[in-house]
């Protein structure tokens, strides 16, 4: 299996902090979040990053971490979603399966564990604003029926959280352009799902850091799951 970690954004939410540091190399209790994300990885053939803005620093960074010896950069030119950030990476993909997660949020190990032992699947958590949130919906045997973007509903409701585990035919699904002018990754998931079971692992910990005021909070919030113990 490999891994992808989404990291080309950037980090507008969390100016002035990320005028000069990439927004996966804030730090978290003394750690980038890209350093968190990739030491709570199950083992993996090989990792892919995605990056763009302030990309120099991430590969410097990726040149010291100790968690994963195979490792490449993607740089994406011109981002234009998350959809078009994981086509981008089909050339360095050699595994059958490949594991994808965004490059701001803070997963546990144990979930990604559970995650990458499907043939395919997505992450989720509940939340209690489902507006603000893409929705999955599930089927009664636990696999994935629909997504949903905001829906306009109201209660507690599954997330998606940003934590993809694909096969590798994912790279022969032509994404197309979405309303806002991007390429969506949940469009793969849309597809995929409509041809085969689609599992949804509900994480037990999930700590995204999109703003200033989350991390600020990340900063004494217990982050124990996701360290390996």
């Amino acid at each position: 299996m490999d891994a992808i970690i989404l990291a080309a954004g950037f980090g507008t939410r969390l100016r002035p902090h990320t005028e000069k540091t990439p927004k996966p190399l804030l730090a978290v209790q003394g750690r980038p979040i890209l350093d968190w994300i990739i030491g709570a990885l199950p083992p993996v053939d090989r990792l892919v990053v995605v990056v763009n803005y302030l990309a120099e620093q991430v590969e410097d960074y990726l040149k010291q971490q100790q968690h994963v010896k195979n490792w490449v950069t993607v740089r994406q030119p011109v981002p234009r979603g998350t959809g078009d950030a994981l086509m981008s990476c089909k050339k360095e993909i050699g595994s059958d399966r490949l594991l994808v997660l965004n490059g701001d949020d803070l997963y546990g190990v144990e979930d990604l564990s559970k995650l990458a032992s499907k043939s395919a699947g997505i992450m989720t958590y509940p939340v209690d604003e489902p507006k603000k949130f893409g929705i999955v919906f599930p089927r009664a045997d636990g696999t994935l029926a629909n997504l949903i973007e905001k829906p306009n509903l109201e209660g507690r409701h599954l997330a998606n959280i940003g934590a993809y585990l694909f096969p590798r035919s994912v790279f022969n699904i032509e994404l197309p352009l979405s309303p806002r002018g991007e390429y969506e990754i949940t469009d793969a998931v849309s597809t995929l799902a409509a041809q085969a079971p689609f599992h949804i692992v509900e994480a037990k910990f999930w700590l995204p850091i999109g703003t200033i005021e989350a991390w600020q909070g990340a900063q004494t919030a217990d982050v124990s799951p996701a360290r390996k113990s």
